[in-house]
Formats: C-alpha cells, structure tokens, sequence
C-alpha cells in the first residue's frame, strides 16, 4: 500500500461521509489537533483512513477505517502502523483508542483493555473523548491502550 495523503480542508465532506459509514466519530474532522490521512483508489475515491489526536506523551488513536470491499488484506494494520509511527516521531509514549467491535484486530497490534475512566481523564482534551462525554456514549465505550517504544 502507498502511503496515505495528508487530509486537506476539501476531503472534509467526504471524509465525514466515509467515517460515518463506517460507524466512527467525525468529531473535529478539520479541527486544530485533529491530524487526519486518507487513503484514496484511482478514481481518487477515500477507501481508508488513519488519524490521531495527541496530549503531552500522550495520544488517541482515531478514525482508523478501511472501504468493506478492501478489508482483510492488511491495509487497516498499515494505516494504524502508519499513525502509531507519526506520533512515536512526536515523542508520544503512550497511545489509547476507543473500539467496542475490534478487540482482536487492537490486540494483533499490541493493545490491551484499559480503564475508560483513565482514557477520559487523560485524554480530557481531545475533541473525540469531550464529543463522547458530552453525547453520553463515554460510558458505553471500550478503551485500549499500549506504550510505544
């Protein structure tokens, strides 16, 4: 897979449109913070996404998605490596992420289970976790986590 394209201010509608599809949170989509990749076919079409938002040595994991025809063949693992490697360039140690359905995919990548309640509070600042307090769904969430080297 090439590597994925740095989102830009014109992918938004259509990134928010893929997100959504698939069931993920477009919270600060084009937000300061928000840093977002794309991955596109050749009819420049958005098939995959990648994306972070970071606090201190901390960072949350995002908007990891790939198109249902193109699943299984490994490009969400190099979309999340590629992200995981971006914020250990920043001297993130330390990186979190909310799935309630892909616990094995999470766990390949060398995520554990974590307390939701530490996820919140250390990542208080993000506009993912404040969208999910402010909506409620905090609590229905599953937090993962795992230190970079």
């Amino acid at each position: 897979m090439k590597a994925p394209l740095p989102f830009s201010r014109g992918d938004r509608f259509e990134l928010t449109e893929f997100l959504k599809a698939s069931d993920l949170t477009t919270s600060g989509i084009g937000e300061p913070g928000v840093r977002l990749w794309i991955d596109v076919d050749s009819d420049g079409r958005i098939v995959g996404s990648t994306g972070y938002e970071s606090v201190g040595t901390s960072g949350l994991l995002r908007s990891v998605a790939v198109a249902p025809p193109l699943r299984g063949e490994g490009r969400g693992t190099e979309l999340a490596r590629f992200a995981l490697s971006e914020m250990a360039s920043l001297d993130v140690r330390r990186v979190w992420l909310f799935s309630r359905r892909s616990g094995p995919f999470w766990e390949g990548l060398g995520f554990e289970p974590a307390d939701i309640d530490e996820l919140a509070d250390v990542m208080a600042d993000t506009h993912q976790v404040r969208a999910f307090a402010a909506s409620g769904q905090l609590r229905y969430e599953t937090a993962w986590s795992r230190t970079l080297p």
